[in-house]
């Protein structure tokens, strides 16, 4: 499960990348702050999947997310244009899947919607 976000802005003096995915798209999760590496909110990839080092959600708003580097690392900030895409890979798959009514499903890096799955809801 990932959620596919666009970089909506940046505020560069903070080593921020702004997206328009937050707690909303993605759950309030934070169940990794305790672990031996913390991913913030979700760890951010490329379109294909692929995981940028150590860059992470670091905050989420409602409607929007903060993308920064992980604290304590020697990453270094990619150059996301405003536009560029890019998927979150959150926390907790179950909180994030109920905040949305239905899944696109997609085949590796294709942005054609193969399937929509409609939510199943309740326990």
């Amino acid at each position: 499960l990932s959620v596919l976000a666009t970089v909506i802005g940046h505020q560069r003096e903070k080593g921020w990348i702004l997206i328009d995915a937050g707690w909303m798209a993605m759950s309030q999760d934070r169940g990794t702050s305790k672990q031996g590496v913390d991913q913030g909110y979700g760890v951010v990839c490329d379109m294909v999947g692929n995981a940028y080092d150590d860059l992470i959600v670091a905050d989420a708003n409602q409607e929007h997310g903060i993308v920064t580097i992980r604290p304590g690392s020697n990453g270094v900030l990619p150059n996301l244009a405003i536009g560029d895409r890019v998927r979150i890979l959150p926390n907790h798959a179950c909180s994030t899947g109920a905040q949305h009514r239905s899944y696109h499903v997609v085949h590796g890096s294709s942005e054609v919607v193969e399937a929509e799955w409609p939510r199943f809801g309740g326990w």
